[in-house]
């Protein structure tokens, strides 16, 4: 019977894993509140692991406030770099194996194809070089740990862009929404049943680790820019919306935001050999679970 520890479990992928684990009923989920596990809070995480030696670490937790960063660095880095490196030395203590979620913020820009896992990168900005320390920390403490980088991830939890479409494509007339930012929208939903998927299938096949090991990319399937994003929100909903795209330059924020991040998904379903389906119809779903269709 697996004993799972999810880190940063308010969150929109923590409240997801949460939710899914009536699917799993031989499992052992720990899921404690900020209060009782800070991540930040070496000894507590010290003392936390301690007593309950999991088998496997999900961390969803981490700085997301993208232009905040900008003027709250040393914050930034205490939990997407510093607090990742000491989870990785605990579960390495403790023969745990980690999941550590990541972004698609981290890479170089200028690539005009889906990203592979070993492109280069170059993040823009306090809250992607945080993030990419944090990698870089966690497999250098733990070169077994499953690194999964995602994109524009959404949820009927939290606050998230379907939701902040929602409420502004009720209040206003019309909106610009930026056009030439291309990526793929990942339901956390989705990103959750992949990730115990995974574990899944490390407990029916440990042999499997080594080949779990390391740098995956997970997304939905599908492409298109915030724009369509929003379009399709307002489309399935039958929200009356005038939508115009507009040019990053128009609607300028502290950080910068990547212009193409398209994940590259072929590894992360060679090696589990799960499907992700399209965009599209997960939008569909969480739609149906926020009661918008």
């Amino acid at each position: 019977m697996p004993k799972l520890l999810i880190t940063g479990a308010g969150g929109q992928l923590g409240q997801e894993l949460t939710a899914l684990r009536g699917q799993y009923p031989e499992w052992s989920f720990y899921t404690p509140n900020r209060q009782e596990f800070d991540i930040a809070d070496e000894q507590a995480v010290a003392d936390y692991f301690a007593a309950v030696k999991p088998d496997y670490c999900l961390n969803t937790a981490a700085y997301t406030a993208v232009d905040r960063a900008e003027e709250e660095q040393a914050l930034a880095f205490a939990i997407n770099a510093k607090a990742a490196r000491f989870l990785a030395e605990c579960c390495a203590e403790h023969q745990t194996h980690l999941l550590h979620f990541s972004t698609d913020y981290v890479y170089q820009g200028g690539i005009a194809r889906p990203l592979l896992e070993d492109d280069p990168t170059e993040p823009a900005g306090v809250y992607a070089a945080s993030k990419l320390r944090g990698d870089e920390a966690v497999l250098q403490v733990l070169p077994t740990a499953t690194v999964i980088r995602t994109s524009w991830v959404y949820s009927s939890f939290g606050h998230n862009f379907v939701k902040t479409m929602l409420r502004l494509g009720e209040e206003r007339e019309r909106l610009g929404i930026v056009f030439d930012q291309i990526g793929t929208p990942t339901y956390a939903k989705d990103l959750a049943q992949a990730s115990l998927q995974l574990i899944a299938l490390l407990e029916a096949e440990p042999d499997k680790r080594a080949e779990l090991a390391g740098i995956f990319h997970y997304s939905n399937e599908g492409v298109c820019s915030w724009y369509d994003f929003a379009l399709a929100i307002f489309e399935m909903t039958g929200i009356e919306c005038d939508v115009r795209p507009i040019e990053s330059h128009e609607y300028p924020t502290p950080a910068q935001r990547p212009h193409f991040s398209v994940l590259n998904k072929g590894k992360f379903k060679k090696h589990t050999g799960l499907e992700i389906r399209h965009w599209r119809e997960a939008l569909r779903e969480c739609l149906q679970q926020l009661g918008q269709l």
